[in-house]
């Protein structure tokens, strides 16, 4: 048997042996949940899936309950509070977060185990697209998506649709800020890159629904962003004490 074959049948097995848990953060998110949820269930990697509710009212709960039983309800809001707390509760050795209202390739996990395999690599991010994308939002957020690839060689960014982190990192750096009502996904590449390698996976493309986009408008958001972070950077914290959800 040669030895490449026997190398191929080690990855495997290990590939095999890696825990991953999805940590899916919600409130009032019952129109997109069950899609998200339908998704994960035909992925082809096991995977933990964890909800973490911050109070919604709609059918998010009763949708959530169809596709899994890892699912808490806690009565302060806040996205970074309910990301800890989903950590808190969860088994896998690489920590996977996402936005309720994404859509996934059916191997994102696999690709996410192939950036993990250095060990070096204690957190990555990667493209975030828009799904049905008017011109002009395309344009942007390939843009975008290029910015950050580069910006990644020099000091690491992550948007929250999707954020993976080795959780023996994660535990060790506090997990999420939760004083900050937004870039909180960046403030934790930040602070995990001083322990490893957080990088950008190239090959894998998460797609979101740009609810907030069109509701406020890609100017609006795109300032709105642009001003809280260069408050993050100049004083540590963003402009915005409260971030708004929008639905």
């Amino acid at each position: 048997m040669s030895l490449w074959r026997i190398s191929g049948w080690m990855v495997m097995i290990k590939r095999r042996r890696e825990k991953v848990s999805i940590i899916i953060p919600t409130y009032q998110e019952g129109r997109y949940i069950g899609n998200l949820l339908s998704h994960l269930t035909n992925i082809d990697h096991p995977a933990e899936i964890i909800i973490v509710d911050g109070g919604s009212t709609d059918k998010t709960i009763e949708v959530a309950k169809r596709f899994t039983d890892n699912i808490y309800q806690i009565k302060e809001r806040g996205i970074s509070k309910a990301k800890n707390y989903g950590a808190k509760n969860a088994n896998g050795d690489i920590l996977i977060f996402l936005d309720a209202d994404v859509k996934l390739p059916p191997d994102f996990i696999n690709r996410v185990l192939d950036a993990f395999k250095d060990r070096r690599v204690v957190g990555a991010t990667c493209n975030i697209m828009p799904s049905r994308p008017r011109p002009s939002e395309r344009a942007f957020f390939l843009f975008y998506n290029l910015l950050l690839r580069f910006c990644s060689l020099f000091k690491p960014h992550s948007r929250g649709e999707f954020i993976a982190i080795r959780r023996e990192v994660f535990m060790k750096i506090g997990g999420f800020n939760e004083s900050l009502s937004c870039l909180e996904d960046h403030d934790l590449a930040m602070r995990a890159s001083k322990i490893g390698k957080f990088i950008f996976i190239n090959n894998l493309t998460i797609y979101e629904t740009l609810r907030r986009i069109r509701k406020l408008g890609l100017l609006n958001v795109v300032r709105t962003w642009m001003i809280n972070y260069i408050f993050f950077i100049i004083r540590g914290k963003p402009l915005a004490e409260i971030w708004k959800a929008v639905r």
